[in-house]
């Protein structure tokens, strides 16, 4: 029923905290000769106001193939922006948008801002603690996060936002410092594939806050360019590209996260350790 109604639709219609602990050199050219010292008296925990440290996972990335509808064209979907934030912004222009200015959107209540250690560099961190003499699983991870951020490898990997009065939320992912700390998905949601109960005036109110939503949607962004909830640069799904579902839209570059990806395993790599062997 409500594709049925979304596709008539479409017919008729023809949208303070820290700052980021940035690294001063790009990976090539670490030092290391305090980081000794840093290991054996850095027992504090890492903390901040309103912020969460996590690990950052290979990504989900949503690579199926693409392709325009007959007549379409590609859309400049880099340009396409989502309550003012765009793909490959910094986190200082994000910061300045939500956090510096008051506006729709704030910060979440807790844990709106979350520091991340891309995998790479935590599995090279936690040999070289261990390589002096850190064991004790606590005392471990602290001596991981102390030099993650001691050397700029910390770095914000999302940013949550809400605005209570209407139920919505966005959600931002930033690639790490290797390649600027840049935006690579938004994530817009908000309450409208939602019912409030099981009588049919729920699913009357609800088809219709769908086709608000749907409509409201086609106004700003303009028609989908392919299928009917995609909005593409070109028939490369490593391109920049935004995707509607009820109630949500997701704007994605998964280019630039694979990118970000590939620097950080070859730098890592580069950078890892090792011990001193003689042969």
């Amino acid at each position: 029923m409500i594709k049925k109604l979304i596709f008539l639709m479409f017919l008729g219609s023809f949208a303070v905290f820290s700052m980021p602990l940035m690294a001063d050199d790009d990976f090539d050219d670490i030092e290391y000769e305090d980081d000794e010292e840093y290991i054996e008296e850095s027992d504090d925990p890492l903390l901040f106001d309103n912020i969460t440290t996590a690990d950052n996972d290979d990504a989900d990335m949503n690579t199926e193939r693409v392709s325009l509808n007959n007549t379409s064209g590609a859309l400049d979907v880099k340009h396409f922006d989502i309550a003012g934030v765009m793909l490959g912004m910094n986190y200082d222009e994000v910061y300045n948008l939500f956090f510096n200015n008051s506006g729709l959107y704030a910060p979440r209540a807790k844990n709106s801002v979350v520091y991340t250690i891309n995998k790479e560099w935590k599995y090279n961190l936690d040999y070289e603690c261990r390589l002096n003499n850190v064991f004790v699983p606590d005392k471990l991870e602290k001596c991981i996060y102390s030099l993650a951020k001691n050397r700029g490898l910390l770095y914000v990997s999302e940013i949550h936002l809400e605005r209570t009065f209407t139920g919505e939320t966005i959600d931002i992912y930033f690639t790490s410092n290797a390649t600027d700390n840049l935006v690579w998905k938004i994530v817009y949601t908000n309450d409208v594939d939602q019912k409030e109960g099981m009588d049919e005036k729920f699913d009357n109110i609800r088809d219709k806050k769908i086709l608000a939503f749907w409509q409201g949607v086609i106004d700003k962004y303009g028609t989908p360019n392919s299928g009917e909830d995609k909005w593409i640069s070109s028939e490369n799904a490593y391109d920049p590209m935004m995707q509607a579902y009820y109630g949500q839209l997701v704007l994605i570059d998964n280019g630039l996260n694979t990118t970000d990806s590939s620097v950080n395993i070859q730098k890592s790599r580069e950078n890892f350790q090792a011990k001193p062997y003689a042969f």
